[in-house]
């Protein structure tokens, strides 16, 4: 490398560096007005006899139907040993449940996406009794359509994850997966064609531009921008699909999940800032909305019902999705249960 590229790179470095150190007083965004209120309870009835784990994973079906898929950890935090509770659940609008699936299949279920023919997919983060680190492809019905990456195996290669946090396909049908759940991960974009053929991947760990600690979440805007929600960097990269760095935002906290609407209002839960952590010490967990067209201006904020986030350990929404009137849920890792949240 020639002393022009490595002064250039150090450049670049030390300047991501110091937006993401400044950023938070710069840009915190704790105080946006909140354009919603909050259904009283668990949304989401499950059986007699069934309780609810916890739950990273919500996404509006793609039928018009205004119904909801959810993945939940089988009661718990994972579904090991649990092999006759279906962790992937429909919910009608009204929060009954239509149908379930996938029992005995997923170890932990943590990142959920519905595409355009309605098929479900599922990023299972961990594993164990041979199952786990994979991609999941089904069909409304439960029918496995596809697996990604070696059942039960963690590493790095083409055809190998180390805890996929969350998967997207976009409207060309080419499959984007989020590789490494915690900053140990493989914190890599992975591409691959609608047949699951490999085609690239971009990141490694890091703080720099393209690198990544935790790419957590996965979300597509209507130009085709793949936002990436970089977890313990506090911080959404925007790329092209081929993997070229657009830019990185800041304001919208320590994102675990993202969700972008039709209109491209851009959706950010944040379960992690906690000064006791010295996680983005500063910032209010909670769910921030703004809309992408002007830059990413937060213009809305739903506070973490937790009153003492600095005591609590992950709490509040870590993944979120809006319905087509602009419902939106929050779907709880710590508290173990799914909130909705309807505009006022």
């Amino acid at each position: 490398m020639s002393h022009s590229h490595r002064m250039s790179y150090l450049f670049s470095a030390v300047t991501a560096a110091l937006v993401t150190m400044f950023a938070v007083e710069a840009y915190a965004q704790n105080h946006a007005s909140n354009p919603y209120s909050t259904v009283e309870g668990i949304w989401g009835n499950l059986p007699v006899g069934r309780t609810w784990g916890a739950t990273s994973a919500v996404y509006p079906a793609q039928d018009g139907s205004g119904n909801i898929w959810v993945a939940e950890r089988c009661g718990k935090n994972n579904c090991i040993d649990v092999h006759d509770v279906p962790p992937i659940l429909l919910f009608s609008p009204s929060g009954e449940l239509l149908k379930s699936f996938g029992a005995g299949m997923i170890v932990w279920p943590h990142g959920i996406f519905v595409d355009n023919e309605n098929n479900v997919w599922i990023a299972d983060a961990r594993g164990g009794e041979g199952r786990g680190h994979q991609v999941y492809k089904f069909n409304q019905d439960g029918e496995l359509l596809m697996s990604l990456g070696v059942a039960g195996v963690a590493g790095e290669g083409e055809t190998i994850f180390n805890q996929p946090s969350d998967v997207l396909v976009a409207p060309d049908s080419s499959i984007f997966v989020a590789d490494g759940h915690g900053t140990r991960g493989n914190n890599r974009i992975v591409k691959f064609a609608a047949d699951g053929k490999f085609i690239k991947a971009w990141g490694k760990t890091g703080y720099g531009p393209g690198e990544f600690r935790d790419p957590h979440a996965l979300a597509l805007d209507s130009q085709g921008r793949l936002f990436v929600g970089d977890r313990a960097n506090s911080r959404i990269q925007i790329f092209t699909q081929e993997g070229e760095h657009i830019a990185t935002w800041t304001q919208f906290g320590r994102p675990s999940g993202l969700f972008i609407d039709a209109n491209d209002i851009l959706y950010c839960a944040d379960s992690e800032s906690n000064a006791t952590w010295a996680s983005n010490p500063g910032w209010t967990r909670g769910i921030r909305i703004g809309t992408i067209k002007d830059g990413g201006w937060v213009t809305g904020f739903i506070p973490d019902p937790v009153e003492d986030q600095d005591k609590a350990g992950t709490s509040g929404a870590e993944g979120v999705a809006a319905d087509a009137e602009g419902n939106v849920y929050g779907a709880e890792v710590g508290p173990r249960m799914l909130r909705k949240y309807i505009k006022k």
